[in-house]
């Protein structure tokens, strides 16, 4: 049984992770596993992204690096971190989101497991990244939409 709290789009039915790529875009941006640190920093600064994700030489998923990754790794190591390849730092266990899932059921593991970015996978490819952001954003529009709605209907009376 779907909760009625969910997230709805305006045909009343749940928000599911396609439609976010369809409205965002399915743009990845991806580095490898021997990208410096002080490479993917700058990447991440003017792709102005917070999270990349890291695919072999074969387009297979191996890992995620964020700017916390980033930060964390220079506040250890200092300035040599920047020289260090990607791979040191990088979340390698890497949890996914799929295209028929809700943003509900999303920000629900994204807060269980203090993460920010889940690669979308559909067919064992790449489909795209979602953000706790692009969650937050429809669920802010769809609050909107419901305060609205209840407005018309009261105002109706």
């Amino acid at each position: 049984m779907e909760d009625p709290r969910s997230i709805k789009n305006k045909g009343g039915h749940a928000v599911l992770v396609s439609q976010i790529l369809k409205d965002k875009g399915d743009l990845v941006f991806t580095a490898s596993p021997q990208e410096t640190v002080g490479a993917a920093a700058a990447l991440l600064h003017t792709r102005k992204v917070g999270a990349m994700v890291v695919v072999d030489d074969k387009e297979a998923v191996v890992g995620i690096v964020s700017e916390r990754d980033i930060v964390r790794m220079v506040a250890k190591e200092g300035a040599a971190a920047l020289t260090k390849p990607i791979s040191g730092c990088m979340s390698a266990n890497v949890v996914f989101a799929q295209p028929d899932e809700t943003i509900d059921a999303l920000l629900e593991r994204m807060t269980d497991r203090r993460i920010r970015h889940l690669p979308v996978v559909q067919n064992d490819r790449l489909a795209g990244i979602i953000s706790i952001g692009d969650l937050v954003k429809y669920k802010i529009q769809a609050t909107q939409a419901e305060a609205e709605g209840l407005k018309a209907y009261i105002a109706a009376g």
